[in-house]
């Protein structure tokens, strides 16, 4: 059953843990590219279809829970509901919540297929002051896309502190991957902006923003993700006739 992580003691527990238990939760480490990650993921992807009828979609679902992002986190808490009721019209829908928070604090949980279940963790956690942690998120979404065949990453946040050009670097390998990203940007921050616009065309996926306190906005941008991961380009393609938030990611996808 997924629960809040803990904090793994070392770096070694945190490797150990991450091969014998790779869908348990827990403190994200940075990882590098393996060349031998992606040619297997490759393999792998080539011997299944990645829509096939019946497949579980799987989406990678990251927020920024700093001080800042309080009242957005509660709004996604009431919204993300939204997300597998769309996604069960089509086929079915595995989640993996990740936020990050505080001083150097970026955790995930493992894969939720509940939406009762998200909605319990997810009002668990508190908003805490720090650094935005972009990067960590993106080898996140990376390592689960060569573990267990991720078909986007969803990322909600107004800010950006890091480098950019070694977030569009690790966006890149996602590219690579076939893992569209899709970044909802709350507010107006220039740089930030800049950084989700590549980050999203590297990817193949789509910027959008929404405005703050908008739950309508993100409620629409957040079906329109899960049905792209539950049923992928054609799913979205017929979501995109009734609803704008479909549309809008649409247009920018390639």
């Amino acid at each position: 059953m997924s629960r809040e992580p803990n904090q793994p003691k070392s770096a070694t527990e945190v490797s150990s843990t991450q091969k014998a238990e790779s869908g348990k939760s827990g403190s994200l480490p940075e990882a590098k590219s393996a060349s031998e990650d992606i040619a297997a993921f490759v393999a792998k992807a080539r011997a299944m279809s990645p829509h096939a009828p019946g497949a579980r979609g799987r989406l990678v679902f990251a927020l920024d829970a700093t001080m800042s992002r309080q009242p957005t986190w509660d709004m996604a808490c009431a919204l993300q509901a939204d997300m597998f009721r769309e996604a069960a019209a089509i086929g079915s829908l595995d989640i993996r919540l990740v936020y990050y928070r505080g001083l150097n604090e970026c955790r995930a949980t493992g894969w939720i297929s509940d939406s009762a279940q998200l909605a319990k963790l997810m009002g668990k956690i508190d908003c805490r002051g720090g650094n935005t942690q972009i990067g960590k998120v993106l080898s996140e979404a990376r390592r689960e896309a060569v573990a267990s065949a991720v078909r986007a990453l969803v990322f909600v946040g107004d800010a950006m502190e890091e480098n950019v050009d070694d977030l569009c670097a690790k966006a890149g390998e996602l590219g690579l991957l076939k893992v569209p990203v899709f970044m909802f940007q709350e507010g107006h921050d220039a740089d930030a902006e800049r950084a989700f616009k590549e980050i999203a065309r590297l990817t193949g996926g789509a910027w959008c923003r929404f405005d703050p306190g908008a739950a309508g906005q993100l409620r629409e941008l957040l079906r329109a993700a899960a049905a792209y991961a539950a049923g992928g380009r054609e799913a979205l393609l017929r979501l995109s006739k009734t609803a704008s938030g479909a549309a809008k990611l649409l247009g920018q996808m390639k």
